[in-house]
C-alpha cells in the first residue's frame, strides 16, 4: 500500500487543500446518544471526527496511513488543547483488537473488506458511525471513479449481524473544500449508525435512497 501512503502523502502536503475541519454530521447529531468510554476513528486523515470525540471526553486512537496527515491532526490538537493517539498503520495491516472499543467512525474510507474486524473490536453495546460516497448518476463531490464508491445497500448489507439504529441514502453539502470531501456543491453519501448487541429481535429501515 506505499502507493496509497505516497499519494495522499503529497496530498496532504498540499497548501491548497483543505480538509474539513467538523465531524461527519450524523456523529455530530448523535453524539449525546452515543456511548461513553474508549473511540477508534478510522483513516482519521487530519482528525476531524477524532477531535470532536476527544473534546467530547472520549479517550481517542486515531489511525491513518498518511503520516502527512497525521502532522496536521497533531497540531489542529495541540491547537484545540486535546489528546488524541495518533497511529500511523495501514488499516490492512492494523489490528483493532476484540471488543475494546465503545464508538467506532469510518468516514469517507471504503472500508468493506475491514468491517468483519472492526465489528469485532467494538465493546458489547458500541456503537459503529460510518459515512461514505455513494455510486450517483448526477454531478456529486468525490472520488472520480466508482471504483472508490459505495454501490447502493452495501454498506447497509455488510452490516446486518449488528443493531442498526440508522441508515440513509441522500445527497448532502459538502462539508469542506478539500479533504475527505473534495470538490463544490454536493456528495451523495450511505451513513449508518449500527450498536453491537445480543438477543432480541432485531428490526431494520426500509432500503433505499431518499434525496
Amino acid at each position: 500500500m506505499s502507493d496509497d501512503r505516497d499519494r495522499w502523502n503529497e496530498r496532504y502536503r498540499r497548501d491548497a487543500f483543505d480538509p474539513a475541519d467538523d465531524p461527519i454530521p450524523e456523529l455530530e447529531r448523535r453524539i449525546a446518544t452515543l456511548p461513553d468510554g474508549r473511540a477508534l476513528d478510522v483513516a482519521t486523515g487530519t482528525g476531524r471526527n477524532a477531535l470532536f470525540l476527544a473534546e467530547q471526553g472520549y479517550d481517542v486512537d486515531a489511525v491513518d496511513i498518511s503520516e502527512a496527515g497525521l502532522e496536521r491532526a497533531r497540531d489542529r490538537a495541540a491547537d484545540r488543547g486535546v489528546d488524541v493517539d495518533w497511529i500511523r498503520a495501514d488499516l490492512a495491516e492494523f489490528d483493532p483488537g476484540r471488543e475494546r472499543y465503545d464508538v467506532i467512525t469510518v468516514s469517507f474510507f471504503a472500508a468493506l473488506e475491514h468491517l468483519p474486524d472492526l465489528k469485532e473490536a467494538l465493546a458489547p453495546g458500541g456503537v459503529l458511525v460510518s459515512e461514505h460516497h455513494l455510486r450517483s448518476s448526477d454531478p456529486v463531490a468525490g472520488p472520480s471513479t466508482d471504483r472508490y464508491r459505495y454501490r447502493s445497500n452495501d454498506l447497509l448489507r455488510a452490516c446486518l449481524d449488528l443493531t442498526i439504529l440508522s441508515y440513509e441514502e441522500r445527497r448532502r453539502p459538502v462539508g469542506g473544500s478539500g479533504g475527505d470531501e473534495t470538490g463544490d456543491g454536493a456528495v451523495a453519501v450511505a451513513t449508518l449508525v449500527a450498536r453491537r448487541s445480543s438477543g432480541g429481535t432485531q428490526s431494520y429501515p426500509v432500503e433505499g435512497t431518499r434525496d
